[in-house]
């Protein structure tokens, strides 16, 4: 018997219906959608923060900055987050990402908030969850789905953060999997559906993910689905830490994801042939969300929705979709288009599939 706590069979069997229906649409940018608001410090510290302290854990000192902590709304502004996950369900989208990409101990030692690992993962998970479950009462017959959110953390296991000390590490593999056990931990007991590696740019990073989820899996002796999705840095055609993408699905395959895919770092048409690449490889569904194309001078994105779109369903004409959705830059705008320009299309054959017919 499960134990996850908010594990649900027909969620389960309804993703998988949908995934051999058609091409799934994933959100867009919480972060973008966050600095429209142009948030203040004391937006950031809530109540609970105000004074330096978290007055619910009497040690825990926040007298760091607290203003780009996107993640800690989900404790002082989480109508604001609910409300960014409304408008992309509103826009199309099947699936949400929790608002937890740095919700790792990891990263949140950067503002002293540590002791909120666990917490954030829970609530950033619960509010999504919420969203989606509204989202599926008004239409029973498009139910939707949270995707569990676990980022690269700002430390890698594979590259020395010294240029004079080529051999240092920042962190080890153990304590990679000790941070995101305890994010695993606490994206399962908000609910999510779906569990997400994302933003890889070091392998062995991820391949901590991947364990630390494996154990997870074998304490609650049951099974999320588990996507990945790694971040070509540049025009070389590799993540940060050397991969191509061809060399990045073998190195995680061994973790039967139920998708592999790319975000970030690219707009869609620089991404194109490294999507192709999976999808000509990949024996599992193969996932795309792109950035709204480069940053411009001032660290803005200017590719429209209807260009975004147009280059997105030309991936699904060519058969190289399952998932799509939007990172940097993409707004609930966005995400109408691509989920308007996908409603036609089929979704990529699994090559296993494509034997048995």
């Amino acid at each position: 018997m499960t134990t996850l706590p908010w594990y649900s069979p027909e969620r389960a069997d309804a993703l998988q219906r949908a995934l051999a229906e058609r091409i799934l649409v994933i959100d867009g940018a919480m972060g973008t959608m966050i600095q429209q608001h142009g948030l203040e410090e004391r937006d950031y510290r809530g109540a609970r923060f105000a004074d330096g302290y978290d007055n619910q854990h009497p040690d825990g000192r926040t007298a760091h900055d607290q203003r780009g902590n996107n993640d800690l709304l989900s404790l002082t502004r989480p109508d604001l987050i609910t409300g960014i996950h409304a408008e992309y369900l509103a826009a199309g989208a099947d699936l949400v990402e929790t608002n937890t990409f740095n919700s790792t101990s990891i990263a949140l030692a950067d503002y002293g908030l540590q002791h909120l690992t666990r917490e954030l993962n829970d609530a950033g998970a619960r509010l999504a969850r919420k969203a989606c479950d509204e989202a599926t009462a008004r239409d029973p017959s498009r139910p939707r789905f949270v995707i569990g959110v676990l980022g690269p953390t700002n430390r890698t296991a594979s590259l020395s953060p010294d240029v004079n000390r080529p051999g240092f590490r920042a962190i080890s593999f153990d304590e990679l999997c000790q941070a995101y056990r305890e994010s695993t931990e606490g994206l399962i007991d908000g609910g999510a559906d779906i569990l997400m590696v994302e933003t890889v740019f070091d392998t062995l990073n991820a391949k901590a993910a991947l364990f630390a989820i494996e154990e997870a899996f074998d304490a609650h002796g049951a099974r999320l689905p588990v996507m990945v999705s790694g971040t070509i840095t540049d025009a070389s055609g590799r993540t940060l830490s050397g991969q191509t993408a061809e060399a990045f699905w073998y190195s995680v395959r061994h973790a039967a994801p139920m998708a592999i895919g790319l975000n970030c770092a690219l707009g869609a048409r620089d991404l194109r042939q490294h999507v192709d690449v999976l999808a000509q490889i990949a024996d599992t569904h193969v996932s795309a969300h792109p950035n709204a194309g480069l940053p411009n001078a001032f660290g803005g994105y200017d590719e429209s929705p209807e260009d975004m779109a147009g280059v997105l369903r030309e991936f699904a004409e060519s058969g190289l979709l399952n998932l799509v959705g939007g990172c940097c830059g993409t707004t609930p705008a966005h995400i109408a288009a691509i989920a308007d320009a996908m409603r036609d299309m089929t979704p990529r054959g699994l090559p296993h599939m494509e034997v048995a017919a």
